[in-house]
Formats: C-alpha cells, sequence, structure tokens
C-alpha cells in the first residue's frame, strides 16, 4: 500500500498564513460555489470560524470588518457575496505606506533626548511674555545638560541656542538675548553629586548587609 506525499513546496500558497491551510482551503471552496446565495452563507460560516481562531482580537474595534478584511484578502479579491462591509480594495491594500520622517531631535540630535521636541512644542503654544521666555531659557538650559552628559566637558550657549532655533522651525531665538546659561561646571556638578549619592548608598547598602 503506497500514500502519496503532498509537500509543502507543492502546496498552494497560503495568503494568511496564521489561520492554517484548512481555512484557506475553505476559502477556495467557497468562491468556487455556484450560487451567491450558497456563497453568502459559507462565507459567515468561516468568518465564524476565523473569529474564534482569534478571540484575543474581540476586543479590537470593528473586530467583524478585520475579519471580513482578511476573508476577501484570502480569496484573493475574488470571493463575490454579500456583506454589510464595503469590499476592500486590492490597489490600496497592496499600495505602501508612505515613509514617516524622523523626528528632527532623533535624526539628528539624539543626545538632546526624544522628549526635547515635545517640551518644544509645549513653549510654541504659550503666550509671549516673560512665562514663555523663562520656559525657553529652561529648555536651553536641560538641552545644555543634555549636550555635557553627552560626553563633553563644555559647549558654547551659541551652539545650544543654535540648536534650539533649528529644532523649533526658527520660532524660538534666543541668540540675540543678553542672558546667559548655566554654567557648565554647575551642570556637571549636579551629575557628579548624583553619581557621589549613588556610591555612598552602595557603600551603606553593603555595610548593612554586612551586619
Amino acid at each position: 500500500m503506497t500514500f502519496d506525499l503532498e509537500y509543502n513546496s507543492e502546496r498552494p500558497k497560503m495568503i494568511i498564513p496564521e489561520y492554517g491551510r484548512h481555512i484557506q482551503k475553505l476559502v477556495d471552496h467557497c468562491i468556487a460555489l455556484p450560487t451567491k446565495e450558497e456563497r453568502n452563507t459559507m462565507a459567515k460560516a468561516i468568518i465564524d470560524v476565523m473569529g474564534n481562531l482569534q478571540p484575543h482580537l474581540r476586543d479590537v474595534p470593528d473586530f467583524k470588518h478585520k475579519l471580513w478584511d482578511q476573508l476577501y484578502i484570502m480569496s484573493d479579491f475574488k470571493l463575490d457575496v454579500d456583506s454589510q462591509y464595503e469590499k476592500p480594495s486590492e490597489e490600496e491594500l497592496k499600495e505602501k505606506p508612505h515613509s514617516l520622517p524622523y523626528p528632527k531631535s532623533a535624526s539628528k540630535y539624539r543626545f538632546y533626548g526624544t522628549n526635547i521636541q515635545t517640551m518644544i512644542d509645549v513653549a510654541l503654544t504659550w503666550e509671549e511674555g516673560e512665562l514663555k521666555e523663562a520656559l525657553e531659557f529652561s529648555i536651553a538650559n536641560h538641552m545644555k545638560k543634555c549636550f555635557l552628559n553627552w560626553n563633553k566637558d563644555t559647549v558654547d550657549d551659541a551652539v545650544i541656542f543654535n540648536h534650539l532655533y533649528e529644532l523649533s522651525d526658527g520660532k524660538i531665538d534666543l541668540r540675540g538675548k543678553e542672558d546667559e546659561l548655566a554654567e557648565a561646571k554647575n551642570l556637571l556638578r549636579s551629575r557628579g553629586s548624583q553619581g557621589k549619592k549613588k556610591v555612598v548608598n552602595n557603600k551603606n547598602n553593603n555595610k548593612n548587609r554586612k551586619r
């Protein structure tokens, strides 16, 4: 007695492998049914099975809509049935998504961190006045501290002001101001004091363990 082995390489390609080959065969069979009434009945049954295979998605908004979209995709958009949802466009689904631009802070000045752009955007919403100017200088001081933490011992205020001007698209301009940022030694001192506190805490913890 002999058996004909069916290798995966010889089988039709599964469009959405997560549902398995049996669901794909059901979809293919549904496409071939002669009447729309039969196809409608079987398509709804397939949707129910697909939903049971993805119980973790039941709380996702438009869960049923997503299942119908996947059913059309697995049919290679050949399935002709009645659905409460509009049939998705093959061209739309296959269209490549537009590339998203990297945030300015992440692409060029990563040493400022990911939150600096948010801080700048908030400052731009404030009304002009002393409070806004104080916030702008606070942001500049934070940028200077980040710059110094980036293994640098010194940085000219003009560099920070230019970076802030660039990151704000020219809307925050401190380049002509007489005020200066905090001295580098003070910013570095705070960094060093934090390191000393950690060392002291570690020593105290070690002493407590020995006791």
